[in-house]
């Protein structure tokens, strides 16, 4: 792994430290990570929390950090599809809810993929 992305996976860890963080070397220098067990702030889903799955990739901070993964059975309390921005996928092997929220200017000196993570779940946890 490329020094930037090791600081990155430090950074959330860091930030998320009652979460469970895994990470695993893709041979190019960059990061395959989960972080199990977020917690999913707000009424709007059934599930509780969620893992958090995403390619940090050996470009890091030059590339976003693009798209995210959380768990296949994600469902709104209210019974309403997910809707834009999200689609049924699989993030390594695993059944999983794409989340398709891509940074259109990106700036490698303040986005970071800890922000990236905020803003993702953020969003996720705020939707009408």
């Amino acid at each position: 792994m490329t020094p930037e992305v090791q600081e990155a996976i430090k950074e959330i860890s860091e930030a998320y430290p009652d979460c469970h963080l895994e990470s695993v070397d893709d041979g190019q220098g960059g990061a395959v990570v989960t972080v199990q067990n977020i917690p999913l702030e707000g009424a709007l889903y059934l599930q509780t929390q969620t893992w958090v799955g995403f390619h940090i990739t050996h470009t890091y901070p030059y590339a976003d950090v693009y798209p995210h993964f959380v768990r296949h059975d994600l469902s709104r309390r209210d019974g309403k599809a997910l809707g834009e921005g999200t689609s049924i996928g699989t993030f390594q092997k695993t059944p999983a809810v794409q989340i398709s929220r891509r940074t259109n200017k990106l700036d490698p000196t303040s986005h970071t993929a800890l922000l990236k993570l905020c803003k993702v779940l953020r969003w996720l946890t705020s939707r009408p």
